[in-house]
């Protein structure tokens, strides 16, 4: 048999063997494909403030403002804020791992919450704001206790934020999706009063000071 022979024979089985494979539903895709996009879920308080520290990093394609970490089903704000829910205020984060990885959210995570106020943040009481980190795998998992155990390291105190898995995230109503951009007054006026940027000065200023961290 010729070479030429050959070769086309070997081509015609293996378009035989593509066909078979792509009918009986196996897909076929190069090996490494990298992940497109990825998810991850913090909560710190009031959702409005946890967006735009998010929304500024390059690779983050989305935020969410939501509830997560509750049992009733389809929440409302006006429940989850009466602490009926069980649910804690959240954001959930689309991103492209490619662009930036998970251990650089957790550390814009860590310096925009308070760690070691369990059941609230800054001026917003109640189980329902408390903060923590929600995983997706066992590799988020790994890397969120890392940052806890660094964290407690830098801040020589106990912290308390939560790590646990993320479970069903409800998106919260329209009107607080974007709500710093939608109303920029309101949300100055609230976050201000509120003392989000004091404590967090008081409690990471001087890690910062120390380590020269971001």
């Amino acid at each position: 048999m010729s070479p030429d022979r050959s070769r086309r024979r070997v081509l015609r089985l293996a378009g035989w063997i593509l066909g078979a494979l792509l009918a009986g539903g196996v897909v076929v895709d190069a090996p490494a494909r990298a992940q497109e996009t990825a998810k991850a879920t913090f909560a710190g308080g009031c959702f409005w403030c946890m967006e735009p520290p998010f929304d500024k990093l390059e690779g983050v394609l989305s935020t969410t403002s939501g509830y997560t970490g509750g049992r009733t089903e389809h929440p409302t704000y006006a429940q989850v804020s009466a602490g009926r829910t069980g649910h804690t205020e959240a954001v959930e984060i689309v991103y492209d791992p490619r662009k930036i990885t998970y251990e650089r959210l957790l550390e814009v995570f860590w310096r925009n919450h308070d760690p070691l106020t369990a059941n609230g943040q800054f001026c917003d009481m109640g189980n329902q704001y408390r903060p923590g980190i929600f995983v997706h795998d066992d590799a988020q998992r790994r890397q969120a206790e890392a940052s806890k155990r660094a964290a407690a390291q830098q801040l020589g105190k106990p912290v308390v934020t939560e790590i646990g898995p993320a479970t069903r995230f409800w998106p919260a109503e329209e009107y607080h999706q974007d709500y710093y951009k939608k109303n920029p007054i309101r949300y100055a006026y609230y976050s201000t009063s509120c003392g989000r940027e004091r404590r967090l000065q008081e409690i990471w200023a001087p890690v910062k000071a120390r380590s020269g961290a971001r």
